[in-house]
């Protein structure tokens, strides 16, 4: 039996003298990040595709009512026969508006989790960094960067209400429903 050699970046399987735990928690950091960054940008292109298919969709939707309205008049069609065809085009070409508008949340999602990518790599630079590992200063320059960073002000208001020290899972109990109770799209 031919015995593999598996290739790690990590040491953690083979611990040297240059083992650390602020290097494997880097590397994970990193991991993260880029787990994230890849999920984000293969979740955007198909939904870049959907917002476009359905944009286009409603513009087809208006043509065909326009034409099915002209041709009614045309050969003098039942308005009642007329009405039915108007009233399903505006059904379907309201049904394709809430679904461009789910894809704006998504966008909001996008957001959120670029600040994310982002905020690990900082923390991944700073744990990596001794001289500013253990340095408040840093820390607190870190946090400041973070919360600067933030457009929308939910994103802020989380933030400082953990870095406050509030229950995480109470916290976004309360934001949800804040969310389920607000139906506007927060402009960015």
């Amino acid at each position: 039996m031919e015995d593999k050699k598996v290739h790690h970046t990590s040491s953690a399987s083979r611990p040297d003298l240059d083992w650390s735990q602020v290097k494997e928690t880097v590397l994970m950091l990193k991991l993260a990040a880029a787990q994230v960054e890849f999920s984000l940008k293969d979740g955007s292109n198909s939904v870049n595709t959907l917002t476009d298919s359905f944009t286009s969709m409603a513009g087809s939707i208006k043509a065909i009512e326009q034409s099915t309205t002209d041709l009614f008049e045309k050969y003098n069609v039942d308005e009642s026969d007329q009405q039915v065809v108007v009233d399903n085009c505006q059904q379907v070409a309201g049904k394709m508006q809430q679904a461009i508008i789910a894809f704006q949340f998504y966008d909001t999602l996008v957001q959120r989790m670029d600040h994310v990518v982002n905020s690990l790599s900082k923390l991944g630079d700073l744990v990596s960094d001794p001289a500013k590992l253990y340095s408040p200063n840093e820390w607190g320059t870190l946090q400041e960067l973070i919360r600067s960073r933030y457009t929308m002000e939910k994103e802020r208001v989380l933030f400082d209400a953990i870095l406050n020290g509030e229950d995480m899972m109470e916290v976004l109990e309360k934001m949800h429903q804040v969310a389920t109770s607000d139906d506007a799209i927060e402009l960015f």
